[in-house]
């Protein structure tokens, strides 16, 4: 069973997602506080979490940058802010699904599966797919998928998020393609979200940072303007036994 954290300060909603968490089989602790929520993330026992933003010690934003400073655990915000630049700020930050209050709890656990399965990968193969041992390597860079990271020409691990993963899979196993914004999104098993075009952009951002040398110059992860992205650096494949370099 997974482990869920739900880090809400309003001590009913935080029950009241607990207990219909559990019935829908999660292990759940729920917590009031950033600082709490920190606290238990740094045990390394919670597989996913739930954070709302409007806490009473810090920010929901600052907790999210603070996580993914020490982690690629998945995370599901939980917020009454509607605004598009809410979404927006929470998805560069390193969220990796917004769902606005109220809403249907039904919905909620849908998503919460959606982005297990993706932090697990069992959404892009089958059981029985050899991919757990494929590397993709390009200009030095070995992005790996059985351990769902990224390993820079210096040896050094760079955490990925679901999404971000997902996404550089993608571009990087149609090298020197054009892929349409849709496209990517397929990949990232985004549809719920909109806009598409920013969501996408978003995450693209977000890799530019790992993966550029200078992000406002680009040379792996081009722009194509009107239609999407090109990974514009060739590509090899490689098996690592075990997902070692």
């Amino acid at each position: 069973m997974r482990h869920l954290l739900v880090v809400e300060d309003e001590d009913f909603s935080r029950s009241l997602l607990s207990a219909y968490l559990e019935t829908g089989g999660f292990i759940v602790s729920g917590v009031g506080s950033g600082e709490q929520g920190l606290a238990a993330i740094d045990t390394g026992k919670i597989d996913v979490v739930l954070l709302d933003l409007g806490l009473p010690d810090l920010d929901g934003i600052e907790v999210l940058r603070r996580i993914r400073a020490r982690s690629a655990i998945p995370v599901v915000i939980i917020s009454n802010r509607e605004r598009l630049e809410d979404r927006l700020v929470a998805l560069e930050a390193g969220a990796d699904d917004f769902l606005v209050k109220p809403f249907d709890p039904r919905e909620l656990a849908a998503r919460l599966k959606v982005v297990l399965r993706r932090s697990s990968g069992s959404s892009q193969r089958s059981e029985s797919d050899s991919q757990d041992l494929k590397e993709l390597r390009f200009e030095g860079w070995k992005l790996r998928f059985a351990t769902r990271d990224l390993i820079s020409p210096d040896q050094v691990e760079i955490a990925l998020t679901p999404s971000e993963f997902n996404l550089l899979a993608a571009l990087a196993s149609a090298p020197l393609r054009v892929l349409s914004r849709e496209k990517l999104l397929d990949s990232i098993a985004r549809k719920e979200d909109a806009p598409i075009d920013r969501t996408i952009d978003v995450l693209v951002s977000r890799l530019r940072r790992k993966l550029e040398t200078d992000p406002r110059k680009p040379q792996l992860i081009v722009t194509v303007p009107g239609f999407g992205y090109r990974f514009a650096v060739s590509v090899t494949e490689a098996m690592s036994p075990n997902g070692a370099g």
